[in-house]
């Protein structure tokens, strides 16, 4: 059963059509849209400040979400998915980006609509991402424009993850 609990007296809260993985660890003051998934040993960490994820984002197997005491809440947009094993920690991150695995996302940083962030690679702390481009390397930097392709998969991996999570409904 996943770990569901409240932090001084802030409990999280999804919407609906969510799936959680039973091994998954939501504390503190989260609070997700409808159609997010938060896969199997995710963690959430919602208790220094807060954390926001928008509609059907996806948090994939390992990820941890976090935020800076007193300091850097998270925010995380509409149609988001979070890699295997990445970090994102008191940032912001906007609508349609795909933060592939084990990528770390540090404190102010704020990545705009339709980014990549490649596997592996460091957004630092207060960097911006602008919109539209692929960013890799640690620490990361901005490497191209996101090709139609890559639009596409940004557009399509939510709804993925969508059909994923609905296998666990059942």
């Amino acid at each position: 059963m996943a770990v569901i609990l409240p932090v001084l007296g802030q409990h999280p809260e999804w919407g609906a059509d969510c799936f959680i993985a039973p091994n998954a660890t939501i504390v503190g003051a989260v609070r997700m849209g409808f159609g997010c998934s938060v896969w199997f040993n995710a963690v959430i960490r919602g208790d220094v400040n807060s954390i926001t994820i928008g509609n059907e984002s996806n948090i994939q197997d390992g990820a941890v979400i976090h935020a800076t005491y007193q300091k850097a809440a998270t925010v995380i947009g509409n149609r988001v998915s979070v890699g295997h094993n990445a970090i994102v920690h008191g940032c912001t991150l906007k609508d349609h980006i795909l933060v592939g695995m084990g990528a770390i996302i540090m404190d102010d940083a704020v990545v705009e609509d339709y980014c990549i962030i490649a596997a592996g690679s460091v957004v630092l702390s207060g960097m911006l991402c602008e919109s539209g481009y692929l960013y890799a390397g640690t620490p990361a930097k901005k490497i191209k424009p996101v090709t139609e392709e890559q639009r596409a998969l940004l557009n399509q991996l939510p709804d993925n993850y969508i059909l994923y999570s609905s296998w666990f409904k059942s």
